[in-house]
């Protein structure tokens, strides 16, 4: 077992498994890309790559294929259901939608005509990337990339993937940018919305894609004040170490204190034994009000969440 850990001194804030993106609309689905400036395809200009996956985006007929086929497809599914419930058939639909995905792009030349996920100039940040993001050129059931976030940087660790043993973890460290580099992060939203773009100050860009982005976000977009324990009163402090010691939290895993819109307090903490090498580090979170009282989770306000 090998877990990064971070330096003494800094504040591990969430860690969660990552990859570049992948092209969803019709004329790039399955597909990437990595460009310069101009647009021009720099996979074979990255130091250390491997030879990976070369695309080609379908063709204008292509996509009119494509699309007639599915709409013939469902149809004909349109059709079978009808027959089955005039049948007596008790037919009913059991997915649900993501509220956080949009059929709307944001940016049509780079996710509809073209996906880059990464657009990055000689000599810029976004080039200095591992290859191990790339689910074109690393095999996701047997090997794993995450993203830790820190009050100082943002590391990428990549880590061996057994189906049957989650909690196996053994972390090589991949890449590392100081918090300082990053210009913005973006939250995208088309399609599943589980995309978001990492702008460096260099003007180089990532396109990266994680089921829980949103534990990147929160602490980046805009950065939250981290409030210390020694700064809380006796009562808030007094409810911090008490849920830290519910959760058996050891004391060199500082609880992450952070103040909420709604002006209550938020705590999140990263157990060591709630790691897995599929969904990363898995917090326990508490909100108290300013007298230190937890707060049910029925009388949450939509910003606590």
């Amino acid at each position: 077992m090998n877990i990064w850990q971070p330096e003494s001194g800094e504040t591990l804030l969430s860690r969660v498994p990552v990859t570049f993106a992948t092209g969803a609309a019709t004329r790039v689905r399955g597909m990437r890309w990595f460009r310069d400036t101009e647009r021009n395809d720099i996979q074979r200009e990255l130091p250390g790559w491997p030879e990976g996956p070369s695309y080609v985006a379908r063709s204008t007929g292509g996509v009119v294929a494509q699309k007639s086929l599915k709409a013939t497809a469902m149809a004909a599914g349109a059709a079978a259901l009808a027959f089955l419930s005039s049948a007596g058939g008790n037919i009913s639909g059991g997915g649900q939608s993501d509220d956080s995905g949009s059929d709307t792009p944001d940016e049509p030349a780079d996710e509809v005509e073209d996906f880059p996920v990464m657009w990055a100039a000689v000599g810029t940040i976004a080039r200095t990337l591992p290859w191990q993001l790339d689910p074109g050129r690393s095999n996701e059931k047997h090997y794993r990339t995450h993203l830790i976030v820190t009050d100082r940087r943002l590391v990428v660790v990549g880590l061996p993937f057994h189906k049957k043993d989650l909690e196996l973890i053994d972390d090589e460290m991949l890449w590392e940018c100081p918090r300082v580099d990053i210009d913005s992060i973006e939250l995208k939203d088309f399609k599943d919305g589980n995309d978001f773009k990492v702008t460096f100050v260099d003007g180089s860009w990532c396109r990266l894609r994680s089921v829980w982005r949103v534990k990147v976000a929160q602490y980046l977009v805009p950065p939250r004040d981290l409030i210390p324990l020694g700064s809380l009163t006796p009562s808030q402090r007094k409810t911090v170490l008490e849920f830290a010691a519910e959760n058996r939290t050891p004391e060199s895993v500082p609880p992450i204190i952070s103040r909420n819109p709604t002006g209550r307090i938020r705590v999140d903490i990263l157990p060591p034994d709630r790691y897995t090498s599929a969904f990363g580090a898995s917090e326990a979170t508490m909100t108290m009000d300013s007298a230190g009282q937890k707060i049910d989770i029925s009388d949450y306000l939509p910003e606590d969440f």
